[in-house]
């Protein structure tokens, strides 16, 4: 398999790939509409642990909380991450250099060697369960990892919902326990123990940091010139900028 996914270059299973859960402006930012709880605890483990993917080169995949106005009414949570608002886009440092967006539209078109050409891949999710996005499904279920580590928010929600997804495909799943945000304390506790008796591997920041991985893999440099569209398979690509003192990309949000 790994050959028909990755060709010549990439004939090897992927070490690692990143899963980076709904880190928006919604839930993490200063005029957050739904904040989570531990928002500044989280803030600054999240910063190192993305930090820690862009560093090795790590691929990452990102799901995108997304709902239509008025649809959320009657749920337990306000009105957040509603299309078209600053508050569905994601927080600043989370985005890598190159990074592209694959729209969902219910059909499994998608290219599955997007890593080639971009460290990240942004699926948008309508629902807790990532995976019933059929683009994100297929795209996963048919990438050559060896590992998927998690963290964002939130744990006894969407974290729960994909990690639970990926270990009933048989992947090996590893949780950054204290990179997850979470809405009830209660709920996130009992979570994190269902999800080690699941097999989830259950780790610290600290202890990701002290990883070291394989040679990473070098993204090739996409041109600079602001977006470009597939149409036959509803992907938006951006272009990099240059990254700050900290390593983080700032790219405008698309």
């Amino acid at each position: 398999m790994a050959n028909n996914l990755w060709g010549k270059r990439y004939t090897r299973t992927l070490p690692c790939v990143y899963v980076d859960v709904n880190t928006q402006n919604d839930f993490l930012g200063e005029r957050a509409a739904c904040p989570v709880l531990n928002r500044e605890a989280l803030l600054p483990a999240l910063r190192r642990t993305v930090a820690w993917a862009k560093r090795n080169h790590v691929p990452v995949i990102s799901s995108l909380d997304c709902h239509r106005r008025g649809e959320l009414r009657n749920a337990r949570l306000p009105q957040h991450c509603i299309d078209g608002t600053y508050g569905q886009d994601k927080i600043d440092f989370t985005l890598c250099g190159s990074f592209i967006h694959v729209e969902g539209d219910n059909t499994l078109s998608v290219p599955i060697d997007l890593f080639r050409r971009y460290q990240q891949v942004i699926f948008r999710k309508r629902t807790s369960d990532f995976f019933l996005n059929p683009k994100a499904d297929r795209f996963i279920s048919q990438l050559p990892a060896a590992e998927y580590v998690l963290s964002g928010l939130g744990i006894e929600g969407s974290v729960k919902a994909i990690a639970l997804g990926l270990i009933a495909r048989s992947k090996q799943v590893t949780v950054i326990v204290d990179a997850c945000g979470y809405f009830d304390r209660s709920e996130a506790e009992l979570t994190v123990r269902l999800l080690g008796a699941k097999g989830a591997n259950l780790i610290t920041v600290d202890q990701l940091l002290e990883r070291r991985l394989p040679r990473p893999i070098r993204y090739p440099r996409v041109q600079r010139n602001g977006k470009h569209t597939d149409h036959a398979h509803g992907i938006v690509a951006a272009s990099p900028r240059p990254a700050d003192n900290n390593g983080n990309g700032h790219v405008s949000p698309t």
